[in-house]
């Protein structure tokens, strides 16, 4: 059986969006089960989960639990023998679930897959990476990614020397839509919750790779992502001063670089 777990934080638009093309998009044959993990919850998103998608498995939390924690309590609730883990901003494309899970049940090496992700116009997004250095987050945030010279760094973080178009081991995937087979997670864990929101999706796939076990990105199976990147905006340094989310990105990173050291280590 596969699990489906929804982190979701005050969308009911876009949870009722990703339950109605998850409604239309599975395939009858499959045999899976819907969470949906609902932080700082409201009156419409437990109307939405519980009244009008009646077999959802809802979970409710009245504080703001971040998406590491809403993470680790769906990985302890789901009963699958895989279980995906997504942001309620995807949308599965029809067949799409179905190949992801069928390929990590065919290679049992992988413990971490995720699909390619695009935005609503078609185009792709980037969704899979080599590790993270303070360098790398520097010139991403500041003017510095702005220079010609940098652009050499920024690209092979991106993995610009990979054939995107098809399948590949990578470092690690964006945390908006994830599928873990449920061996390796018995032997990893899961995320660690010092990470409140962000670099936890960074972090958890190095455990897998420790542990014996490939991360993967698939490009067979795609999924629109309404990808905000509320931790970026328009002041680039600056922005530590005027966006809460910037800071807790800081935060974050902060506490992935003391846990993990600044030197780049890759597995790809």
């Amino acid at each position: 059986m596969l699990s489906i777990a929804i982190i979701n934080y005050k969308n009911p638009e876009l949870l009722r969006l990703c339950l109605t093309s998850l409604q239309k998009t599975l395939s009858p044959e499959l045999n899976y089960e819907i969470l949906v993990i609902d932080s700082a919850a409201t009156t419409e998103t437990r109307y939405i989960a519980t009244e009008e998608f009646k077999t959802v498995r809802y979970m409710p939390f009245t504080q703001n639990i971040g998406y590491t924690k809403g993470v680790n309590e769906a990985l302890k609730a789901a009963e699958g023998d895989a279980i995906f883990i997504c942001n309620s901003d995807i949308i599965p494309t029809e067949g799409s679930m179905e190949r992801l899970y069928n390929y990590l049940k065919e290679h049992p090496e992988i413990g971490l897959i995720g699909p390619r992700l695009l935005n609503f116009d078609g185009s792709p997004q980037q969704s899979c990476f080599r590790y993270y250095t303070p360098l790398t987050i520097i010139c991403r945030r500041t003017f510095l990614g702005k220079l010609p010279f940098v652009k050499s760094i920024l690209n092979r973080f991106m993995l610009k020397d990979k054939d995107m178009n098809h399948s590949m081991p990578v470092d690690w995937l964006m945390g908006s839509a994830l599928m873990i087979s449920r061996t390796a997670y018995q032997k990893t864990g899961g995320m660690d919750e010092q990470f409140f929101l962000y670099m936890s999706d960074v972090d958890w796939p190095r455990r897998f790779w420790e542990n014996g076990y490939a991360v993967v990105f698939y490009p067979r199976a795609t999924m629109y992502h309404y990808h905000k990147r509320e931790s970026r905006g328009t002041l680039d340094a600056l922005d530590v001063l005027f966006n809460a989310q910037t800071r807790q990105h800081i935060k974050d990173a902060f506490r992935y670089f003391r846990k993990n050291g600044i030197r780049e280590a890759s597995y790809v």
